[in-house]
This record gives structure tokens, sequence and C-alpha cells, in this order.
């Protein structure tokens, strides 16, 4: 039975990769605080606090098959690097399309990457982008033939950063009401599913592959989502188009959190971080993409589960978004 090591494991993606492994016959260890969910069952949780100096003591002195690290701490990920130096036949890094500078071309893998942050900083979310181009390159200083799987916006079910659940559930909400839609021009979105990107992972770990492989879905308006969300919850009510200026001017922000709209992106003429990345090395090497109505579904499922009227912290709340079309209406006289 091969050995597999996750750096992480008991949040979304570390979660879904472990359930997915152990399900394939995998010996899978987690290597975690164990406090940002439930590992999956089958799974070997080790705890371990990524901070102190004896965070690897009872992995490294074992081999592995394979490793796949999430973290976008740098100093964690060159540390675990270092550590396991010598006792792993494959590596893969959980990278990001983020890495890359921004421009509105399309991004093969080997277009150029933002600069790095220093080795040691400690990152907040600010430097995310950054970040994930540090802990490429400090892979490959131990581990020179890794995976640098570089994804795009993962949806699907277990989705605990509220950017894409917002739109099944807003148009569940919304039903025969009116639903805000921000209007063009804005930049395109690539949504793949936690599933199909794990999937994908863990036949490319069975291959041998390495080198960097851009992981995201088909190039789409976000409008086209938007659509297909209205459709399978059922939304009949208008939907409004309000003008990008107008939103931004009124305190909408874009992208994600409080107060957003997310996945949205104005397109203001100049570079984009998201929606214009290759994904033809991803598709050469097997990687297959479920139908954006499936992930819809799913997402919609758990969504009307957990309670379709829940308080969540991404977006806007129902009564803003009530608030601003109230507003727009009235200024369009």
């Amino acid at each position: 039975m091969p050995a597999l090591l996750i750096l992480g494991g008991t949040a979304w993606l570390g979660r879904e990769t472990a359930a997915q492994a152990v399900a394939s016959g995998w010996d899978v260890t987690c290597l975690a605080r164990g406090e940002s969910g439930v590992i999956a069952p089958g799974a070997t949780l080790v705890r371990a606090d990524r901070d102190r100096p004896d965070a690897y003591d009872a992995v490294k002195g074992r081999d592995w098959d394979a490793v796949v690290e999430v973290s976008w701490q740098p100093r964690h990920v060159r540390e675990a690097a270092e550590a396991l130096e010598g006792r792993v036949l494959h590596w893969t890094y959980v990278s990001s399309v983020a890495a890359y500078q921004p421009t509105c071309e399309v991004i093969a893998e080997d277009a150029p990457l933002r600069e790095p942050v220093d080795p040691d900083a400690r990152v907040d979310g600010a430097q995310y982008d950054a970040a994930k181009v540090r802990c490429e390159l400090d892979t490959l200083e131990s581990h020179p033939e890794a995976l640098l799987l570089r994804a795009g916006v993962i949806i699907g079910p277990g989705d605990p950063t509220e950017r894409f659940a917002y739109w099944p559930r807003r148009a569940a909400q919304a039903g025969t009401g009116p639903m805000l839609v921000p209007g063009p021009p804005a930049h395109p979105v690539q949504l793949i599913d936690v599933r199909d990107l794990v999937a994908w992972t863990l036949d490319a770990i069975e291959a041998g592959l390495s080198g960097p492989v851009n992981v995201v879905g088909d190039q789409r308006p976000g409008a086209y989502a938007v659509e297909l969300a209205r459709e399978v919850a059922g939304a009949v009510g208008p939907q409004v188009d309000v003008d990008p200026t107008w939103l931004l001017a009124h305190g909408v922000t874009p992208w994600k959190g409080p107060g957003s709209l997310p996945l949205w992106v104005p397109d203001d003429g100049g570079p984009a971080r998201i929606g214009y990345h290759s994904d033809e090395r991803f598709l050469a090497t097997g990687g297959r993409r479920r139908s954006l109505m499936e992930s819809i579904r799913d997402i919609l499922a758990e969504e009307r589960a957990l309670g379709i009227d829940r308080d969540v912290e991404g977006g806007l709340s129902r009564d803003r978004e009530l608030e601003l079309l109230a507003a727009w209406e009235a200024e369009r006289g």
C-alpha cells in the first residue's frame, strides 16, 4: 500500500485529497494541528504545530511514496521540504495561478511570475500571491522534480471561502424576487471543482508528473455561472444588472469578503489575475472536468442542508442587496 503524507489534510482541499486517496488504496497520513476540520475516515492524523522546531519529528524518519503540501507560509514549506529531503519519491506543492504576473494574455506555465516575498517572511492574505512564488522556489530547492500544481478558482461542496456558493445560495433566496448581478465589463472566470482537481492530482502523482501545471476550468463570463445558478435554484424573479462603477461607488467590493460580490472583477482595461490561464497541460495529462451545472447542483444541495438563510461571512446580505437595488432603481428614475 503506497504511503501518502499530506501536510495539512483536515481543511477543504487537504481533506478531499485524503478522502480520495484512502478510497484509491493509499495509506494516508495527515500532519496538521487538527483544528480546521475532521480528518477523512481511514486517514491517520499526526498532530503537529508547524511553527515548532519538532513539527516533523514524527514523520521524517520513514519513507514516503508521495507528499502533498498545501501551505502558503514560506517557512512551513521550506522546513518541511528540508526535513523530508531524501525520504520522498514524489512531491506535490499546491500553488496558485495567482503566482503569475497579472495580464490579459493567455497565461501558460512558462509565463513570468510575481516577485517572491522574502524567505523568512511571515505572510498574511495580502501577500498570498507573492508567498506562493516563494513557496514554489523553496520547494524546488529540496525537490527539483516536484509537481507545482497552480490551481485556479476552486469550487465544490465544502468550500469555506464563500466565493462561489454565494451565487446559487442567493439565487435560491431570491426566488421570485429581484437579484442583483454586476453588469459588464468584467473579467472572465475559470472554475475547477475540488473533486476533479484532487482526482487529477492523485493520477499525476502515480504517473510521476513534475513541473508546473495550471489546473483551471473553462474560461467563462461570470454572467454564465450566474445564469446556471439561477436555473438550478429555480430563480424566476428579475435579474438586475447594475453598473460596475455605481456598485464600486456604493461600497460594493469585488472578489470576496463581507460586502462583496464574490468572484466579480470589474474590467477596467488593466491586467487581471484570474480568468486567462491555459489548461492545455492539465487536459493533456488526463485532466477531466465535470459540468459546471453538476457542481452547482451539488453546492446548492449542501447549501440547502446547511440553511439557505443562515448568516455567512462573505458577499452581500440579502437585506443589503435589496437596499442597493432600491437605490439603483430610485436613481434611474
